[in-house]
């Protein structure tokens, strides 16, 4: 069975209550449950974090782990030290986001993380992280 760990960034403990226009009305927990049941072939552990050193933390003890789904938050746009993390581990990073970061304002548009991974899903509501566990599923 292979092992994935969610790990998702600032401010996304509070889906469900911020932003539902950009992040629906449904918390990441009831979500984690569907995809427990979804994709059973998969050990999903999850974190979450609104520091910085903690997800670096996170990202950097997960050396267990046959892959890692990063929802940075808006982390994405503002830190090299993550990118830095995946960078000195050798388990292959999906980063995923709730909106399509394309269709924000301009200062989310860019992406210190989308180089150090080996790919990204956006725009796809929570349905992103099914997209990439189904990734990890199949590879």
């Amino acid at each position: 069975m292979k092992k994935i760990i969610i790990i998702n960034g600032v401010n996304l403990g509070e889906l469900g209550n911020r932003e539902p226009d950009w992040y629906g009305n449904s918390s990441f927990e009831e979500y984690l449950k569907k995809l427990r049941a979804d994709f059973p072939e998969l050990e999903i552990d999850y974190f979450q974090s609104n520091s910085l050193d903690l997800l670096v933390d996170k990202i950097l003890s997960s050396k267990n782990y046959d892959g890692i789904v990063l929802n940075p938050g808006a982390f994405t746009h503002t830190s090299i030290v993550l990118a830095d993390a995946i960078k000195a581990i050798s388990v292959p990073v999906v980063e995923v986001h709730i909106s399509n970061v394309a269709k924000r304002e301009k200062l989310r548009r860019e992406s210190f993380i989308s180089a150090a991974v080996i790919g990204t899903i956006t725009g796809f509501g929570l349905k992103s992280y099914r997209l990439a566990l189904d990734f990890f599923s199949t590879h």
